[in-house]
């Protein structure tokens, strides 16, 4: 699963396989916890991720959503997703 984005120590990661289950996601990493947000809600859609780290996650996404959006209809078609700038 290629990293797409790194950020205050969240890793952002979209599988690329075509027939990835939907909607439209990616997912984050922080220490141990592992979460799927929703790129079109921002919601997270499994796992958790402290308060402070799933809200830069989220601002981080609604700065990139068109990038995100683009990467997903490339991972569909099997492509790998190009990288995102950080959050700073």
């Amino acid at each position: 699963m290629p990293t797409i984005s790194m950020f205050y120590g969240i890793i952002i990661r979209m599988y690329f396989a075509p027939g990835e289950h939907h909607p439209p996601h990616f997912h984050a990493y922080y220490n141990e916890y592992r979460a799927t947000v929703c790129i079109d809600t921002l919601e997270l859609i499994q796992g958790e991720l402290p308060r402070k780290q799933l809200r830069l996650v989220q601002a981080w996404a609604e700065l990139h959503q068109d990038e995100l959006r683009a990467n997903w209809q490339m991972v569909m078609n099997g492509e790998e997703p190009c990288r995102i700038q950080p959050l700073q």
